[in-house]
């Protein structure tokens, strides 16, 4: 069985994997989904990425998946740990050079938005965020999610550029949520095409797919092994 690292996404914890950590769980696997570095602005994705190292600590056969800006930091942790799988879901994807801060300006992000918002009558981008993120999400579990959020990631880490050459040479795999109203789905399935070379896989979710569909996510990356 393998060793599944969960990365989670800006302002989140590790707890917002804790549904699919169970689902890994209840089909033998092993699961580590660590808190990275919070309220300290000096942090960096160098930090990030030894704050999970650390905690993967001497377990093998490691899958590692990274969420929302997750999709910074997991490419840096798969090389490290020379992984055999790198899931990336709802995730932004980082080129080599290439700071946080500049990503969504070099991607197109905000006109992707703003044209999905066009046609879905505001919703993709409100700045509410039971209607921008947590929509398909069970109203409770959205307001957990809410009163557990942290300052991650940092001012510095936002301008830090990407620091590796070329994407890791690790096996790749992108899921899309179809529904997602942060990351415009066609803009993921662009931006996964363009810069990875793949087709995403893709689940009627949210953005917060990892809290609204579990066991799909679960048995999706159950599925990559």
């Amino acid at each position: 069985m393998s060793t599944y690292v969960l990365i989670h996404g800006g302002g989140d914890a590790g707890w917002s994997w804790h549904l699919v950590a169970a689902e890994l769980r209840s089909r033998g696997h092993e699961v580590v989904a660590p808190d990275l570095p919070a309220d300290d602005a000096a942090a960096t994705l160098t930090g990030y990425t030894d704050a999970v190292v650390e905690a993967v600590g001497d377990r093998t056969d490691v899958v590692v998946v990274g969420h929302s800006f997750g999709g910074f930091t997991a490419p840096l942790v798969a090389e490290r740990l020379g992984a055999g799988l790198l899931v990336l879901v709802a995730a932004m994807i980082p080129a080599p050079g290439e700071s946080p801060g500049d990503w969504g300006r070099n991607t197109g992000y905000g006109e992707a938005v703003r044209a999905q918002a066009a046609r879905d009558g505001g919703r993709t981008g409100h700045a509410d965020p039971y209607v921008g993120f947590y929509h398909d999400v069970p109203r409770a579990l959205a307001e957990e999610a809410l009163s557990r959020e942290r300052a991650h990631p940092s001012a510095a880490a936002m301008e830090e550029p990407w620091p590796l050459d070329a994407w890791p040479d690790v096996p790749t795999r992108f899921v899309v949520g179809s529904e997602d109203r942060c990351f415009p789905p066609d803009f993921l399935r662009g931006l996964a095409a363009d810069r990875l070379g793949v087709v995403p896989d893709e689940i009627a979710a949210g953005h917060c797919v990892a809290l609204s569909r579990p066991a799909e996510l679960a048995g999706l990356l159950d599925s990559y092994r």
